[in-house]
């Protein structure tokens, strides 16, 4: 063999053992784990959290008992704020590694901050019966005894962790916040005093101590703690954000913008910077004002997708439907699953009134998150649209569970227990929007609607409160009109209710009281003139016309009341009272086609609204056309099944036509169930049952039904077939000639007459 042909096997020898080395190197998982553990520490180190958290998550697939990646993992956790993943793994890390000593301290802050007190106690003295002078062990014990309501070992501990740095300003900080705690306010001033004196480039001592100071309602002190933080960090959002919740607490919106604008600019290339003021513009229902900041930050930054969100979100609540359409289609079109996504486009389905389309919608995105208070509530909201009353306060009800600061949901089971007459539930519901928002008027206004119930005194006392909050809100002076009109104070209601449409020309419950007002002191012209005054001042609120329609149906001016519900449904085409009045009235002037028109317009611009179908229903089926009606009947109840009315007539509608009387009898069953009281419904299930041979089960309810209106032939007339059924002739014979009594031309007078024929015969 030649020397090139010997040097070149000795290469190829060196390659191949190389080869095998490596591979051989590769297959120790001691090896692999370390190089993934390595890896994730790279990325840590650059703040790439998630990926750092793949790479120890691949290291612990090789060794899943390898105590140092799972204690890095939970800190990517941590740093993620992912807090139940990291407590899992730092769970697991003392389970493999005890003596880890700042993964046991890690522990205890969580359990601190998921106010499991005794749990972190415990993790505190496991540290410190290894290291007794363990600072970090004496501040989690601390902590942990303020949650116990064990103030002087809190502080005791506190101090202690101070007598070992006393040169720490983040120790003062938490002494500060903990003397708060046992109310001692002038000893945590000197606290946070001394934080700032060891570190006054320290941005956090600056802020908590302008915390400090807005606690105590020092307005200025606090705002130069947060400016001179500002100063600190002219690029940390944190500052910016508190100045800004300080003019707010001062109820100082126009410098809370001007803030907001500053930091808008400052803060360019910071998302959470440059979003704020569309936030803080959506947070007090400024929704042109949102609408335009979030358009233009969404042609200044078209990639990021909260700003795409955020602007959906203001586009459904102003109605803009195809345009939020549009653009969430976009954000579902990358990912099906987006939750907030989902979540949009349940509330433009809702909104297009193609609830039971929604419903499907919100449910898939429950599945991806089924702790989602917002999905709850909108599922809430398309259930109560398609009439299951029950499922939407259920879903109100979980959403409040799990958020109970949820403004929405509260006011939404607000709404389902007054209209249940469930006082003790409004009252409830109440009070937690008080303690959510301490501010609002709204939950006083609840409260006293609870209140009044019962108590006369406590009720008009959150009245004044609300008036006291918000005097320039017309809803405190208008409910405490209405209070004073219960009591027959009628000057001071009428002074009150004047005074709420002095605030709001609009504030169409006002005019209402007012109304009354006139209406119970017999001026029915004074209120006349009064509702068009108003008008002239708000000359395009559709329910003011709708009020003084009424006015002028009640005093039978009728020409002039359906040229004023024109004007009303014309104004606004959701307004369904107006529709449904101008029907009446065109029917009380002899014109029924007219009456049909007015209620198809209703039903086209409002097509789940059951009333009207059911009005045009009964006035079908009194022209005759039992099978238009029926169908009208059953449209409505597709919409809300629950619906009585519809049921109620569409049962009767069916037994009097040869229909299903199965079916009949369910639908009967439904009204009499939503109408307990009505002696319809209860003439309607009777003769269901008569028509199913249930004559013991009918005759209650007929006697019931008689007894509420005696003077309606139709229960007399179904009593006495009952009766006849029954074999009980003579009082089969008196409600067959009563029904004749009460009306000689009753519709089935020739049946009446054939049974009176066949009880004389027996």
């Amino acid at each position: 063999m030649s020397h090139s042909q010997s040097q070149w096997w000795k290469r190829l020898g060196a390659a191949t053992l190389t080869a095998v080395l490596l591979v051989g190197c590769s297959r120790d998982p001691n090896v692999r784990k370390q190089k993934y553990f390595e890896s994730g520490k790279r990325y840590f180190d650059k703040q790439q959290y998630r990926e750092a958290a793949i790479q120890y998550q691949n290291a612990l697939q090789v060794d899943p008992k390898y105590p140092q990646a799972r204690y890095q993992l939970a800190q990517c956790y941590l740093k993620m704020a992912m807090w139940s993943q990291a407590y899992q793994e730092l769970l697991r890390t003392v389970e493999l590694q005890p003596e880890n000593l700042k993964a046991q301290l890690d522990l205890g802050n969580l359990l601190v901050a998921a106010r499991q007190f005794k749990e972190a106690q415990e993790r505190a003295e496991r540290v410190l019966q290894k290291e007794a002078n363990n600072l970090e062990a004496h501040i989690l014990l601390a902590n942990a005894f303020a949650g116990l309501e064990n103030p002087a070992g809190s502080l005791r501990e506190m101090k202690y962790a101070i007598e070992l740095d006393p040169k720490r300003s983040e120790s003062y900080l938490n002494l500060a916040w903990l003397q708060l705690r046992a109310k001692q306010t002038g000893p945590a001033e000197e606290s946070f005093k001394k934080a700032m004196q060891l570190d006054p480039h320290s941005v956090v001592a600056a802020i908590t101590a302008g915390n400090f100071y807005q606690q105590q309602r020092r307005w200025p002190e606090a705002e130069q703690q947060f400016r001179r933080a500002i100063e600190l960090e002219p690029q940390s959002l944190q500052p910016r954000a508190a100045l800004a919740g300080l003019y707010l607490a001062q109820g100082q919106p126009a410098q809370v913008e001007q803030v907001l604008l500053e930091t808008k600019r400052a803060l360019r290339d910071n998302p959470e910077g440059y979003r704020m003021l569309g936030d803080f513009y959506f947070r007090l229902g400024e929704w042109e004002k949102a609408l335009t900041e979030y358009a233009s930050l969404y042609q200044e930054h078209p990639k990021d997708l909260q700003v795409k969100k955020n602007y959906v979100q203001v586009l459904i609540l102003r109605a803009r439907l195809d345009e939020a359409t549009r653009l969430n289609d976009e954000i579902l079109k990358q990912n099906p699953k987006d939750v907030a996504g989902l979540i949009y486009r349940g509330q433009i389905l809702s909104r297009q009134g193609r609830s039971n389309d929604a419903i499907p919608a919100l449910e898939v995105a429950l599945k991806s998150e089924p702790d989602n208070a917002v999905a709850h509530y909108h599922l809430g909201i398309a259930f109560s649209q398609v009439g299951n009353l029950g499922r939407a306060e259920s879903e109100w009800r979980e959403a409040v569970r799990l958020r109970p600061n949820m403004v929405e949901a509260q006011r939404a089971l607000a709404q389902v227990a007054q209209s249940k007459g469930d006082f003790d539930q409004l009252r409830e519901r109440a009070e937690q929007l008080i303690s959510t928002e301490p501010a609002s008027p709204e939950g006083y206004i609840l409260r006293a609607t609870a209140r009044l119930s019962r108590d006369r005194v406590g009720g008009e006392a959150d009245l004044q409160k609300a008036i006291e909050l918000a005097p320039q809100n017309p809803i405190g002076y208008s409910r405490l009109g209405s209070l004073r009109f219960a009591e027959k104070r009628f000057n001071e209601a009428e002074k009150l209710f004047e005074q709420a449409l002095e605030r709001d020309s609009n504030f169409s419950e006002a005019l209402q009281g007012l109304v009354g007002v006139y209406i119970q002191q017999k001026q029915p012209a004074k209120a006349v003139a009064r509702v068009n005054a108003q008008i002239a001042k708000a000359p395009d609120n559709s329910a003011y016309y709708l009020l003084l329609g009424m006015l002028l149906t009640s005093t039978k001016d009728l020409e002039k009341a359906e040229a004023v519900l024109e004007k009303a449904v014309e104004l606004n085409k959701n307004n369904v009272d107006a529709f449904l009045l101008l029907g009446q009235v065109q029917l009380r002037r002899g014109s029924a086609d007219k009456a049909i028109v007015s209620y198809q317009r209703s039903i086209q611009e409002n097509p789940r609204e059951v009333r009207t179908y059911v009005l045009l229903g009964a006035l079908e089926e009194s022209r005759g056309n039992w099978q238009k009606a029926q169908e009208l009947y059953q449209k409505a109840l597709k919409i809300e099944p629950e619906y009585p009315l519809g049921a109620n007539n569409l049962a009767y509608l069916m037994l009097e036509h040869g229909g299903n009387t199965d079916v009949a009898l369910t639908w009967a069953q439904v009204a009499r169930r939503q109408m307990p009281d009505s002696p319809n419904a209860a003439d309607t299930l009777a003769w269901a049952y008569y028509h199913k041979a249930a004559y013991g089960l009918a005759i209650g309810l007929l006697e019931d039904a008689v007894k509420k209106l005696p003077q309606n032939a139709t229960f007399h007339y179904h009593l006495g077939l009952v009766y006849q059924k029954t074999n009980e002739k003579t009082r089969a014979r008196v409600h067959l000639e009563r029904a004749l009594q009460i009306d000689p031309k009753y519709i089935h007078a020739a049946e009446i007459h054939k049974a009176l024929a066949e009880l004389s015969g027996d």
